[in-house]
């Protein structure tokens, strides 16, 4: 399985917030941007972070693919 945060983009876009804007509204560090810009597995923490900057569920910024 793995993950994929196209959606996140998708909503950033929308909502006209630039990456950086997760660093420091969302209080991540520069490195699980990098994750999640590679589609790699972040902590929940990170994920939860994300969508409370963003006010949605995690089913809005995460999708799960099964190979």
């Amino acid at each position: 399985m793995a993950v994929n945060y196209d959606n996140l983009w998708k909503m950033l876009i929308d909502k006209k917030a630039k990456k950086t804007d997760l660093i420091t509204e969302a209080k991540i560090s520069s490195s699980a941007l990098a994750k999640l810009g590679r589609n790699e597995y972040v902590s929940l923490v990170v994920v939860d972070k994300v969508c409370s900057y963003l006010n949605c569920n995690i089913e809005d910024v995460v999708t799960i693919i099964k190979e």
